[in-house]
């Protein structure tokens, strides 16, 4: 589409990616996909190839298709403590930025937004800690942006996105497809104590969030909350999910070890609708609702040939 609006976008065969995609066209903005050299081309989606490693084929990808926005969601996204998990965030989070936002300094565009995470640390606590390797490499990502703001008014800001979940949502390490998942196969659900208050975000609003947060204006270097403002404990999100999908719920709360130094925090969504218009629009009950319809569709649906 020869002059019509691009958004270039990292991570967009993942879950929040591919909400995003779907967002971007309806908003009539062309999405262009940064593939991996050894990934897969996506259906319907123009893509480009390079490593998010290669800060010199990063460039000249941004300079092939001189996207208006640039959207950045690839990454390790497991919140895990294990020393093995330093080196995958380290350079699949951190690094990649960095070579990414030094290439669109190169290049230019109208704004690049980064997916930040609830789980960096509050930055108001003395000292800031983060509690996991991505937290970690989720923070100093964070910093980057900032730096590069300041430094060399490369326009970028960071979604600073909360519990996202919603339909399509395949991996079962995280709470809610794990539930639906035990739940319709009759399977007992092995869960920590589920004391924690999270801020659950429907997938859908967070695209919307995104693409609010790259036409704002006076956002450049700050990090914007996409979220509700709502805490939900994960108990009741669980025990809210079993009364949607029906049957007999085997629910063993209490079965796995809380993990230490978790985020409890909310999204200020007033501030967030202030700087950039966007709010909310989908409940926690309409989106497990929506959530586990879609689960229970797939669920019916015959294997298909390989």
């Amino acid at each position: 589409m020869p002059g019509s609006v691009k958004a270039l976008v990292t991570g967009a065969s993942g879950f929040i990616g591919a909400s995003l995609c779907r967002a971007l066209v309806a908003d009539g903005i062309e999405p262009v996909a940064l593939r991996r050299p050894e990934s897969k081309s996506l259906a319907r989606i123009t893509s480009v190839t390079a490593s998010l490693a290669d800060e010199a084929a990063l460039t000249r990808c941004l300079d092939q298709v001189k996207p208006d926005y640039v959207f950045h969601l690839a990454g390790v996204t497991s919140a895990t403590r294990a020393l093995d998990a330093v080196g995958p965030t380290f350079s699949t989070n951190l690094a990649s930025t960095v070579n990414l936002l030094t290439a669109v300094t190169h290049v230019g565009c109208r704004r690049v937004v980064l997916a930040g995470s609830l789980e960096e640390p509050d930055a108001t606590a003395a000292p800031p800690a983060p509690s996991s390797p991505y937290a970690a490499s989720k923070w100093a990502a964070s910093m980057y942006a900032q730096m590069y703001w300041r430094l060399y008014r490369t326009p970028v800001a960071v979604a600073r996105i909360f519990m996202v979940y919603g339909p399509l949502q395949r991996d079962t390490n995280k709470l809610i497809p794990y539930a639906i998942r035990s739940l319709l196969s009759g399977d007992e659900l092995r869960l920590s104590s589920g004391s924690r208050g999270v801020d659950w975000v429907f997938v859908d609003d967070v695209a919307r969030g995104l693409i609010a947060l790259s036409r704002a204006a006076s956002v450049d270097g700050i990090s914007v909350d996409i979220g509700t403002g709502v805490l939900t404990s994960v108990r009741q999100v669980v025990e809210r999910i079993a009364t949607v999908v029906g049957g007999q719920a085997r629910l063993r709360f209490g079965a796995l070890p809380d993990r230490p130094d978790e985020q409890v925090r909310c999204a200020d969504v007033n501030l967030t609708e202030r700087l950039t218009g966007w709010r909310p629009l989908v409940g926690l009950d309409e989106g497990l609702v929506r959530t586990v319809d879609e689960a229970k569709f797939q669920w019916r649906q015959p294997p298909q040939p390989e």
